[in-house]
């Protein structure tokens, strides 16, 4: 299945893993998109959803070391800013609120983020 076009779309990179966040960066910048961070905590995130939304999308990666990234993911529902998760954790793991949201397992193809962004309302 051939990529998605996202040109021109901002598209926020929650992501505390730096090999991955680079080259998820690196793909949707390709692809032409404008990429917010990546950032690779929850405070970061926070801050850069409250300066920066509205925008397009955002991929969020649940387990950000210390801490979880449901508050941001709680600010992008409220903001109606579409998103997608990506984990290693179990469906039972995640809040019954995030039920219709989008999960990626990692370890996952980068081609299917961007499949998925693509389909994003």
């Amino acid at each position: 299945m051939a990529d998605p076009s996202l040109r021109g779309l901002r598209i926020l990179v929650i992501e505390d893993e730096y090999l991955l966040a680079n080259a998820l960066e690196g793909r949707l910048q390709d692809l032409g998109c404008e990429v917010l961070g990546p950032v690779g905590s929850l405070d970061e995130a926070l801050a850069l959803i409250r300066s920066e939304a509205p925008f397009d999308g955002a991929v969020v990666d649940i387990n950000l070391g210390r801490a979880m990234a449901y508050p941001a993911a709680d600010m992008l529902m409220g903001h109606g800013i579409p998103f997608l998760f990506t984990t290693g954790y179990d469906d039972s793991m995640i809040p019954d609120r995030f039920g219709s949201i989008l999960r990626l397992k990692k370890p996952f193809d980068i081609g299917r983020i961007v499949q998925a962004l693509g389909r994003a309302p």
